[in-house]
């Protein structure tokens, strides 16, 4: 699986204390090398194609493309046990905006 990043997202992960980084990056490296069926990774299907991988305190949007492409759409910190409609509504934005780019 490779997984690509919107700079947008790179640069709140980036930003992430140390020990949150690092399970988001570990998350991701699981994704890598295991694919979907990653064990320890926990995923949620939000909206058609939108997804959510769920890392301790941050969430973090995806889509996959290609069936093997997985483009990381917008992460934020969770406040709240359901997810705010404002970051359901940015990813959503992204991803409508990065897949009409890509025909």
């Amino acid at each position: 699986m490779i997984i690509r990043a919107l700079p947008q997202v790179q640069k709140f992960i980036d930003s992430l204390p140390v020990t949150l980084r690092a399970d988001v990056k570990a998350d991701l490296k699981d994704l890598q090398e295991h694919g979907l069926k990653a064990p320890l990774v926990d995923l949620r299907q939000i909206q058609g194609k939108l997804w959510e991988i769920k890392t301790g305190g941050v969430r973090v949007f995806y889509v996959l493309i290609d069936g093997a492409d997985m483009i990381l759409l917008h992460a934020y910190k969770k406040q709240s046990q359901k997810a705010p409609k404002r970051e359901i509504e940015t990813a959503l934005q992204r991803m409508k905006d990065f897949l009409e780019g890509e025909e």
